[in-house]
């Protein structure tokens, strides 16, 4: 199953927020490419239109948005994303990833475009709730077993 590490820049606000993805909702993402319009209802923000403006895949190599396709290839770099030069006319041979979305992107990075009348920490904060919740559920479900099987083993030694 996959599962991404979603990373929205609200240019607005200057933050950024890192949210979970996965399920069909990460699914719906791969074969998207940088520079695509995602609708914010994949990533639990409804209401929001969102740009995909890169990533990293599964061994930290970053996505490059004039790479075709998904895989990895060393490329002659000068400047960009990827390789900084120490001085000026450095160029270097390093490894980069395709500007298409696969299994193998771990996190993507993403900025705002349309905006929604709810701010984005306001629909984090539910989600997380949402979580909560149903972890501390599943938790007095457990304990609740657990007094019940130790009063039938009191009753049993009686």
């Amino acid at each position: 199953m996959v599962e991404f590490k979603v990373v929205v820049n609200d240019t607005k606000n200057g933050k950024s927020h890192q949210i979970d993805v996965s399920g069909h909702h990460a699914n719906s993402l791969i074969g998207k490419k940088i520079g695509d319009e995602v609708d914010g209802i994949f990533i639990s923000l409804p209401g929001y239109k969102l740009q995909i403006t890169g990533g990293t895949d599964k061994d930290g190599f970053p996505m490059r948005n004039d790479l075709p396709g998904m895989g990895r290839r060393r490329i002659l770099l000068s400047e960009g994303k990827g390789f900084h030069a120490n001085e000026g006319g450095m160029r270097k041979k390093k490894t980069i990833k395709g500007n298409t979305v696969n299994q193998d992107i771990v996190q993507i990075n993403m900025k705002v475009i349309k905006y929604s009348s709810r701010s984005i920490s306001q629909l984090i904060k539910k989600d997380d709730k949402k979580e909560e919740s149903k972890e501390e559920v599943k938790e007095e479900k457990k304990e609740e077993s657990e007094k019940k099987e130790k009063n039938e083993e009191k009753k049993e030694e009686q």
